[in-house]
């Protein structure tokens, strides 16, 4: 090829990215600008709870949450305390973020009052819940507490725990992985392009999906927006490792970075993009969720990591060879010299001794692997991931929390959170007795749009809204709208007015969680079982083989259980958490597995390459030594982003961060150090059937002539 286009090209996909990269540098503050954290808006169009939703402004006014304040004073409330809970009614009324305030509600024991503010439609719930709190420490006098939650404080409360999306976590995932590459590579120069290429992937990614969800294409959460920005940094960064390791090889064995640069592309380009492939398609299964949050997550995952496979084989390539050797100073590698000896008496390093171990022991290392991992399964006996209550998302400090506590002292804990139930005009009297029957429902009334507060008793002269021979009640709930008993409560009531009218629905915030976690389980069992059947084919067709695949699925279906085990076991006797969201293990699995088939990608596709040259025992040695250190880092760079997400006081993203990690490293270190090794050592040729390798009989070296090698 002409000198001058060994130059062009390069300069041209540095400067391309360069573009991408000043086009969407913008966007990384704004992609919250088009994020909801709206938990009906995610629910499936077929849930009660959603038909409930867009049903409601037939019978009302369209409005926003509400928000609850209350009151307490525990020595009783006075005249003057009284005229300030009523001076507080009038400056919520003048608040432009406001639809409507109620009176202010005294409860029956006097010591607190109640007041529910309506928001806007347009309002946003954060910042007006900020001004109303503002509002509310103004008005209240010493001795008085006030609080502000209902479903708008909850989700002000949540909006303002995911605030560190856009920095706090991106800081801290990048600087994790920059001290890791600086351990690494021990350059000053080296970590900063793999670092400058998986920032770049992500901005390119931001950019896409801002772009689609601006559009509609895509609904995007704060979970969501927080999973990309972790994904995309340590998958890029993996893939980076990978083909550093590969251009590292090829400049002993090349004298120019062009031709060292067309020899490490052939070696990782098959790898990178078997490995990219396996966690876009296993992120796509998603797809198959009927929550639209986890619809969400599969295409704007498989966005993220089709940038950092584009930047991993593109920008990264383009820079080391613009910088060639020098980007490993001090440490550059030298042409013709010798490649590191990783097998043999003399080979030295960690490496060299775990391989002696694997050719030692190597039933005895795999056995001791699997019970060490089914053991560490066990904790999944004790896992709940059926759901948790609004209230404890948020991890520390929640005024919304703590006023629902408040509330539940002085009036009925579901109060500013009413079931809905919308059901034939004709049978509302029934409808009303067959609600009142259910145990945990106090109030039940019909709602009216001529009414001055919006409902009407039912069985007065006052008629309630009816739409389409339909009318909506509410029902207040005695249990907190979160709990389990208000949970079991809206199933007691929607089998209720079923045997009164089959075709009432009954929805509101404590349906929205019912059905929220519900179709998460039936979620976990759909997607699961498909995403180990397409990963298991992708791998047949990458390997060549059957019996391979087979051992690596249940490598890490044995690591994915062994990390969720443990996890249920820290969650529950170490952080106290109150339980798991469905998707918690969904979410685990579909990382887990994906990615932790990545690093067996690696691994088996390198000692594939090996075997074809020395034979299926050297070949899982050689395999071994080569890729031990790459794999080895690009597992504790994936585990540090992952656990970056900790930093998010959003206890799903906690959980998440935990299993992920942990899973991550019990991969690098267990299963792909050892169990895999072993496995495929003790096998020998038959981890190749029914392919050609499969039928070599003996370690002979063989001619390097497979297009395979690359050295």
């Amino acid at each position: 090829m002409p000198r001058f286009l060994r130059i062009t090209i390069p300069a041209v996909v540095i400067v391309a990215w360069l573009v991408i990269a000043s086009i969407g540098g913008p966007f990384f503050g704004k992609i919250s600008e088009v994020s909801t954290n709206d938990q009906t808006s995610f629910l499936p169009a077929s849930a009660d709870a959603t038909k409930v939703q867009e049903r409601t402004a037939d019978f009302r006014d369209p409005s926003g949450a509400p928000a609850v304040i209350v009151l307490e004073r525990s020595s009783g409330f006075s005249a003057t305390d009284t005229a300030v809970a009523a001076d507080l009614v009038g400056r919520l009324g003048d608040r432009s973020e406001v639809q409507s305030v109620s009176p202010a509600i005294p409860s029956h024991d006097g010591d607190a009052v109640e007041i529910v503010a309506t928001l806007m439609t347009a309002a946003d719930t954060g910042d007006a819940v900020e001004a109303i709190r503002a509002d509310v420490d103004d008005a209240v006098p010493t001795g008085m507490r006030g609080y502000v939650t209902g479903p708008a404080g909850f989700t002000a409360d949540l909006t303002e725990a995911f605030a560190g999306i856009d920095g706090i976590l991106l800081g801290v995932a990048l600087a994790a992985v920059l001290v890791i590459l600086i351990v690494v590579y021990r350059s000053p120069l080296l970590p900063f392009l793999v670092l400058g290429t998986a920032t770049f992937a992500l901005t390119a990614s931001i950019l896409v999906v801002w772009a689609l969800a601006k559009a509609g294409v895509v609904t995007v959460n704060g979970q969501v927006q927080g999973i990309l920005s972790i994904l995309v940094i340590g998958a890029a960064t993996d893939y980076a490792l990978l083909y550093v390791s590969r251009y590292r090889e090829a400049l002993r064995d090349h004298r120019t970075g062009w031709e060292a640069t067309k020899a490490a592309l052939r070696g990782s380009l098959e790898p990178i993009l078997a490995s990219g492939g396996t966690v876009i398609v296993g992120v796509l299964c998603l797809l198959l969720s009927d929550l639209n949050s986890n619809k969400a997550l599969g295409p704007v995952a498989a966005i993220g990591i089709a940038f950092s496979l584009l930047a991993a084989l593109t920008l990264l390539p383009a820079l080391l060879l613009a910088f060639r050797r020098a980007a490993f100073w001090p440490l550059r590698p030298v042409h013709g010299s010798a490649h590191p000896v990783v097998t043999g008496p003399d080979a030295r390093g960690l490496w060299a001794r775990v391989g002696r171990l694997v050719a030692r022991r190597s039933r005895v290392v795999w056995i001791v692997c699997t019970v060490g991992l089914l053991a560490m399964g066990t904790g999944l006996i004790g896992l709940k991931a059926d759901g948790v209550p609004q209230s404890d998302l948020v991890i520390g400090q929640s005024q919304a929390r703590d006023g629902q506590d408040v509330l539940a002292d002085h009036f009925p804990a579901g109060s500013g959170s009413p079931a809905q139930v919308i059901g034939s005009a004709d049978r509302i009297d029934r409808l009303a007795s067959a609600i009142r029957g259910v145990d945990g429902v106090g109030e039940v009334v019909a709602v009216s749009k001529d009414s001055p507060s919006g409902t009407v008793s039912i069985g007065s002269s006052d008629s309630p809204t009816v739409s389409d021979g339909d009318v909506l009640l509410q029902a207040t709930l005695t249990s907190a709208a979160d709990s389990d008993a208000a949970e079991q409560t809206i199933r007691d009531m929607r089998t209720a007015v079923e045997r009164v009218d089959p075709s009432a629905i009954v929805g509101g915030v404590t349906a929205t969680a019912v059905d929220t976690n519900d179709t998460g389980i039936r979620d976990r069992s759909v997607i699961i079982p498909v995403v180990l059947v397409v990963i298991l084919l992708i791998l047949m067709l990458l390997l060549r083989s059957i019996v391979a695949p087979l051992v690596l699925i249940g490598s890490v279906i044995v690591s994915f259980a062994a990390a969720l085990g443990v996890g249920a076991l820290v969650f529950d006797h170490v952080f106290h958490f109150p339980g798991a969201d469905p998707s918690v293990p969904l979410y685990s699995f579909v990382f887990l597995v994906a990615l932790g088939v990545d690093y067996n990608i690696f691994l088996m596709t390198r000692v594939r390459e090996e075997t074809i040259r020395f034979g299926p025992h050297e070949g899982v040695l050689r395999g071994l030594g080569v890729t031990g250190g790459v794999i080895t880092s690009a597992g504790v760079v994936l585990a540090a982003t992952f656990a970056a997400l900790g930093v998010i006081p959003i206890l799903f993203l906690v959980q998440i961060a935990f299993v992920v990690a942990f899973g991550v490293l019990l991969d690098t270190i267990v299963v792909r150090s050892l169990l895999v090794p072993a496995l495929a050592y003790d096998l020998g040729r038959h981890a190749w059937w029914p392919s050609r390798l499969s039928r070599r009989t003996a370690d002979d070296p063989v001619a390097a002539t497979s297009r395979h090698v690359t050295r």
